[in-house]
């Protein structure tokens, strides 16, 4: 997609999480301007995610074994190599221009947050719309550090269940909220300026 026409299209993107029934997903609208970085940031906010964890995109390349990662280069972090490359320098529609086109985004390395990214559509940005956008979505997100999929099974059966061995300590841990898995509504979602995400990222490199 040539720049003169990224500038006026959006990009309609369904993220899912993968590997939970029933799933937990959100239909996201972001400028087609948009890099790696200022999605991660949108993926965050739509999803639920505090962004306190590492996290890398990648995507499947024929012509290659090994599938190509998007993510934030660390020196001295081995997960990282040079193969890594730059998020806010790669724009989105380098993979992701047509319709169909997919890439997977992790989120916690330990947790191990799989989510599958699908284009769904490209059409002409709404007159007035301050993107991103939130369409649509189901379920409310996991907690922070629960414990990746398996331990997310085990927080709902704990917390519904007050006979449970585990109930008392588990509402202790998630502050006594009432946690509602089924809810999720979309004028709930906040998104925050990936620029100025960006620039404290940096800032911590220093």
């Amino acid at each position: 997609m040539k720049m003169a026409a990224r500038r006026h299209k959006a990009l309609q993107l369904r993220v899912e999480l993968l590997d939970i029934r029933p799933p937990i997903w959100r239909r996201i609208e972001v400028p087609s301007t948009y890099s790696f970085w200022d999605l991660h940031v949108a993926i965050q906010d739509a999803m639920g995610w505090m962004d306190c964890h590492l996290h890398e995109f990648t995507v499947a390349d024929r012509g290659r074994r090994r599938p190509i990662r998007i993510g934030v280069p660390h020196e001295d972090d081995e997960l990282f190599g040079p193969e890594v490359q730059t998020e806010w320098k790669v724009p989105v529609t380098r993979y992701l221009g047509v319709p169909g086109d997919k890439c997977h985004y992790e989120y916690d390395f330990g947790d191990a947050w799989l989510h599958r990214v699908t284009l769904k559509k490209v059409h002409a940005l709404q007159a007035g719309a301050k993107y991103p956008i939130c369409t649509g979505g189901r379920r409310a997100c996991p907690f922070e550090d629960c414990g990746g999929v398996s331990g997310y099974y085990e927080l709902l059966e704990a917390l519904a269940d007050e006979n449970h061995e585990d109930h008392d300590e588990m509402v202790d841990w998630t502050g006594g909220r009432e946690y509602r898995p089924d809810h999720f509504e979309v004028q709930d979602v906040v998104f925050s300026n990936p620029a100025q995400r960006l620039k404290a990222l940096k800032a911590s490199f220093v």
